[in-house]
Formats: structure tokens, sequence, C-alpha cells
């Protein structure tokens, strides 16, 4: 048999998403209006009735291609971020700024620097372009920022660093994100990967874009999938100096938002009662999750995003269990097995009551 295609690609392990509602109530034999799926870190609000009529506005301009260049959208990001247009990038959601990122700027052998627990993007990314991972361990599940700057090797191009962090919630201080960019050489990009940035508390949160201003080889990326709740349209944004701007737009596909999308995004931007809405919801809905896991003597990862990281067990086969135990009671949550993380489960925050049916059927899995 032929093998076509180099052997890094072969080596991929596809991505696997959460589990849709439709493929367990078929598997198991469920009511699809019964099962709650809190697996995928989406926004339980569903999408903001301010983008279904921005998209309901675009209709009418489907049989054309969308804006390539993204004006609109572009001009609204630019103005509610306070960047030139020239510094954004669109994304077909953010992972496209991801993996734009590593195309355009790592060739086959080089290497490329990320935290052990951090999106699964990140390796695949390293992994299609034929570059070298170089995992550094976590702290405490999240980042080691020192470790990574001096595990930066002569043929570095990336270093990944998300915050808050996926799967397991931890944060970084922006102080020693500033620390980490002033000991980067500049020949290495950082992309500094904020797709929960909009879930932290005014305490908590730093100017990253300022510090683009100040480093030619910062990418910031954001998303419009999770606090403003468009995932399904997949859109996306990099705001980077036009060094690196120019290189995403080279190789980004011409057409990767289309016209719903960016129609969408525009409104979601000026909608600000949604987005305090979504950030109230998910620290209530945070407050209930942690609440249930202390009183059922759970471990969990205190979490900055809008998903909780808990111990399903002491053995290696616990969050496969769990899970499965789970998915029979129509609650969906997402294994990490895939991350080294085979004891836990992630689940996201949903509405009180999806909150509640998890709760409740952990309760009885775990008797």
């Amino acid at each position: 048999m032929t093998n076509f295609g180099p052997d890094y690609v072969r080596a991929i392990a596809p991505y696997q998403g959460g589990k849709p509602i439709a493929e367990v109530a078929r598997e198991f034999g469920l009511d699809e209006a019964a099962i709650v799926k809190l697996a995928s870190n989406e926004n339980p609000l569903g999408i903001p009735d301010s983008s279904l009529h921005a998209m309901q506005q675009a209709f009418g301009e489907l049989a054309r291609y969308p804006d390539s260049n993204g004006f609109d959208l572009k001009g609204a990001i630019a103005q509610k971020f306070h960047v030139p247009t020239d510094w954004i990038t669109l994304g077909n959601g953010s992972n496209d700024i991801l993996e734009l990122a590593a195309r355009a700027l790592v060739q086959p052998g080089q290497s490329v620097v990320y935290s052990q627990y951090s999106f699964a993007v990140y390796p695949l990314a390293t992994q299609a372009v034929g570059a070298r991972a170089i995992v550094v361990p976590a702290k405490e599940f999240g980042h080691d920022l020192a470790a990574m700057a001096a595990a930066i090797a002569p043929d570095t191009k990336l270093l990944f660093v998300a915050n808050p962090n996926n799967p397991t919630g931890t944060i970084v201080a922006g102080e020693q994100i500033a620390a980490l960019l002033k000991q980067v050489p500049p020949s290495v990009v950082v992309v500094l990967d904020e797709a929960y940035t909009e879930y932290l508390p005014p305490e908590l949160r730093y100017d990253a874009l300022s510090w683009v201003r100040q480093y030619p080889n910062l990418i910031v990326s954001r998303t419009f999938s999770k606090a403003y709740g468009l995932a399904g349209l997949r859109v996306g944004f990099g705001i980077a100096q036009p060094g690196i701007t120019d290189l995403l737009n080279r190789i980004r596909q011409p057409f990767n938002v289309n016209s719903l999308a960016q129609a969408a995004a525009v409104a979601a931007l000026s909608d600000e009662a949604y987005l305090q809405k979504s950030a109230q919801l998910n620290t209530e809905g945070y407050q209930q999750l942690t609440a249930a896991f202390k009183s059922m003597g759970i471990e969990f990862v205190p979490s900055y995003g809008n998903f909780v990281l808990f111990r399903a067990g002491d053995d290696d086969g616990a969050g496969a269990r769990v899970n499965l135990a789970l998915l029979k009671k129509g609650v969906i949550v997402r294994p990490v097995g895939n991350y080294g993380l085979p004891q836990w489960l992630r689940v996201s925050i949903g509405l009180p009551n999806e909150n509640a049916a998890f709760i409740n059927a952990l309760k009885d899995i775990l008797g």
C-alpha cells in the first residue's frame, strides 16, 4: 500500500470535538431534548439577538462571495480595540489564526514551544508543518513561563501561551507575561491566545494590545466563539504589527470568514449588554459547580474560563468511566485523556438547570 504525504502528517491524531447531541441520542437511545451538552465551552445563552438581526439583514447577499478583506468587521475591531486595521487578521475561528501563524512562520525541522496541558491545536499546528515540539512541563496545571523562556532553542520560531488556559482554566498574571516578552528573542514570535479573556474579572485584566505596540514579534488572538456566542459561525481574529499580519494574510484563505459570520461579529462587538450577561452567568455558574464539587469532596482546578477541570477518580480509567456513565444519563462533558489527564474531565459552565442536571448525574454516578 502506498503511503501518501509526509510522515509527520500521517502521525497527526485528528482533533476530536465534543460529542454532538444527536450522536449521543442515537448511541444511547435518548431524547435529544433531554440531553445537556457541557463539553465544548459554548455560550449557554445562545447567539445574541443583535447578531441574529444582523444576519437577517445579510441574507440577501448570500449568492455573492463575502468581503475577503472584511472591511466592516476589521473597522469594528479597530474601533473597539484602538488598533490600525492593517494590524488585524480575520480567521475562521481563532484556531485559524494559530494555524496560520505556524504555517507562515515555521519551517519543517524548526521548533515550537508550548506548555504541557495546553490547547490541543498547538501540537496539531506544529505537527502539520513538520516542526519539532518543545513541550514544557506544567506548573500547577498551568504555564511555567520562566521555564518556557528557558526552553527556547536556537531554531525556535514560535511560542504559544494560552491565557486563560484550556483545558485547565489556569491564568498567569499580566506582569508575568510582560516579563516573558522581554526575555523572548526578537526572532521568536509569541502567540498570546486569549480565547477566554472576556471572562476575566476587572482586577485580573491587563492590556495585551499595548504589548503588540511594543513588540513586533507578538500576536494576540481572540475569538467570537465563547463570550460572544458565535461558535457555530467560526470567526476570530489576530492582532499583530504589519510585519506579521502581512505574512498571515498572504497564506490566509481569501474567503475564510463568511458573510453571515462577519455581520454577526460586527453586531456582537457592540452588544455590551450581552457580554455582561454572559460574564455574570458564567460567574454564577462557576460558583454553582464548584460549590457542588466542594460538597462532594471532588478536586478541581480553579478556573478563569467558562469551564472547570475536575478529578473523576484516582485511577487512569476514571475519566473514561465517569464520562461514559454521564453520557448514559444524557450529560455530555469533555474527556481530557488526550491531554495526558486520564483521571480528569472538563465540564463547561451552562445555564443553572444544565449545571444542576450535571451535578445530579455526577452524584448518582459517584454514589
